[in-house]
């Protein structure tokens, strides 16, 4: 059944949600990565991996860019096979902030965050192997505007690339929901502080993104209560506000859709809250079986779901569910690893069955 909400019209109500796949040799979108998507372009809607705006955005290794033209000509035959199938796809645009390491990045950038401190833990570097994240430069108020100049452009380019729209990865512990983070933003200026403050970056960002493509094409992703990238949880009360407030301001500005990361620890009070203050699209994803995503959609607490893993190791996940055949399962030895294992080499079914 096609989703035709206010903003957003999809085939389907099935979100292929983003994941990091580590295939961008170079930092540059390939034609292997072409195939892969292509591949799965059962979905309604694929949001992609996360994708630097900007180069000291790259925290990961062989994470794409969409910060110049090479990027973009990378990226066209992407969103090529994917349009093929009456798909849409968004590009999300990851500023990974303090989650990374200088050995990721490329030799004149340096690694910016919210604030100095850094994230407890390790990062994966091909020339170094783990190391621990690196100390992040604070951002001053010109870097502020900087970045968000960056994500401005980065959204231009996706759209020369032929993309649909981009969705602002404000979840996961990166730079979006540091600011957001009061254990992670100890900011004393208009990015700190209350929680108009540290709302205020992701806003800023949303709307300037929206004047320079159109809200039509502009979704953010968020995990309220998450503690990925060594984000200690806080206050009950201040994170309910915090994202009744963030979902309020993005309900003004009219952007096509909120992505929620539903891990186990968000309370129904603030998705609730979400639901309430925020009228247009809302995916619900993480960790969803087809029949859990089913209910979700029948209640009415989202329009539409994402699923992850299950569109990595099959990807023809769509056909599966419609006629009930087995799931691939996923080999964890190859989610991050170069190449076409583990990747584009999984099995779909045939008209004899299981190949």
């Amino acid at each position: 059944m096609p989703y035709n909400g206010t903003i957003l019209q999809l085939k389907n109500h099935i979100v292929m949600a983003p994941m990091t796949r580590s295939r961008a040799i170079g930092n540059i979108p390939n034609t292997l990565m072409a195939e892969y998507y292509g591949q799965r372009k059962g979905a309604g809607l694929i949001i992609t991996e996360g994708t630097a705006p900007a180069p000291e955005a790259l925290g990961y290794p062989r994470m794409p860019g969409i910060f110049s033209d090479e990027h973009v000509e990378g990226w066209k035959p992407v969103t090529e096979a994917v349009h093929q199938n009456g798909t849409k796809i968004f590009l999300q645009l990851m500023h990974t902030g303090r989650i990374g390491h200088v050995a990721n990045l490329p030799e004149d950038a340096r690694l910016v965050g919210v604030s100095s401190i850094p994230a407890a833990g390790q990062m994966h570097t091909d020339t170094m192997g783990s190391q621990d994240y690196s100390v992040p430069e604070a951002l001053t108020i010109e870097g502020v505007q900087k970045v968000i100049a960056s994500y401005i452009a980065a959204a231009e380019n996706a759209i020369a690339a032929g993309f649909d729209g981009v969705e602002l990865h404000g979840a996961n512990g990166y730079l979006i929901e540091q600011f957001l983070n009061p254990n992670v933003n100890d900011r004393l200026d208009q990015y700190g502080g209350s929680i108009e403050n540290r709302v205020r970056f992701a806003i800023e960002v949303a709307e300037q993104v929206s004047g320079a493509i159109g809200r039509d094409k502009v979704g953010i992703r968020i995990s309220p209560n998450s503690t990925l990238g060594d984000l200690l949880p806080y206050d009950a009360d201040v994170t309910l506000q915090t994202y009744t407030h963030l979902a309020s301001e993005l309900n003004r500005l009219g952007i096509a859709y909120i992505h929620i990361s539903v891990n186990p620890e968000v309370p129904a009070e603030t998705l609730d809250a979400i639901r309430r203050e925020f009228k247009g699209t809302l995916i619900h994803s993480s960790g969803f079986s087809p029949e859990a995503a089913e209910i979700e959609l029948q209640t009415g607490d989202a329009d539409l779901v994402g699923f992850g893993r299950n569109f990595l190791s099959n990807p023809d996940f769509v056909e599966r569910i419609a006629v009930g055949a087995p799931l691939n399962p996923v080999d964890f030895n190859t989610i991050y690893s170069p190449g076409a294992k583990g990747y584009t080499d999984y099995p779909v079914m045939s008209d004899a069955g299981e190949r």
